[in-house]
């Protein structure tokens, strides 16, 4: 199987109130993330991480010896102590940004969102590509309306994806109802900073 997930944050305290993840202490979520991770990712499945995997004050090996699964870093801001103190025992690779096919679509993985990617537009025959990004979080904010509105924009975010890796399928289907709920807060103005 493979999954996607981004933006766990383990170790961030700061995180729960930023995101409004409904966790009381850093460890409580950080027990809460790892338990769905392994709940669901079994030994031999493939999870690409979308960044900001463990937060940079923490030593990553604490968290990366306890999750299951075979993994692909895609390096987000917040990833650089992962890079610097050689955790690549733990990845079977880690990049900045990859693109790869999964059931005839082309995926783009990168920690950021972008406006364009490979096959962002129809043209001619080819299937629509897929952006698979982290770094928003959930919020809410005019700049990301592109991104909600735009069916092939996927948020891998763990605020969108119920703090645990999901398919793709379970991917399109988070993120069709994370948007349609932007969108109504966007244009009642009620909007998150």
């Amino acid at each position: 199987m493979i999954y996607f997930t981004a933006d766990l944050h383990l170790g961030h305290k700061s995180v729960i109130k930023f995101c409004n993840r409904p966790f009381k202490t850093v460890e409580e979520m950080d027990e809460t993330l790892i338990t769905k991770w392994n709940s669901k990712v079994k030994k031999n499945d493939l999870v690409y991480v979308l960044g900001d995997m463990v937060w940079q004050k923490k030593e990553p090996k604490n968290y990366l010896s306890r999750l299951n699964g075979r993994k692909i870093l895609i390096v987000g801001n917040h990833d650089k102590r992962i890079v610097r103190e050689g955790n690549e025992a733990f990845f079977e690779k880690i990049s900045k940004f990859e693109e790869v096919s999964l059931n005839g679509h082309q995926l783009t993985l990168c920690h950021y969102p972008m406006l364009e990617w490979k096959n962002s537009r129809k043209v001619g025959t080819n299937k629509l590509g897929y952006l698979i990004h982290g770094h928003t979080h959930n919020n809410v904010r005019n700049e990301y309306a592109f991104l909600f509105r735009h069916p092939n924009a996927l948020n891998a975010g763990v605020d969108v994806n119920a703090f645990e890796p999901v398919t793709f399928e379970e991917l399109v289907v988070n993120n069709e109802n994370f948007s349609k709920k932007a969108l109504l807060k966007l244009k009642d103005g009620n909007i998150c900073q």
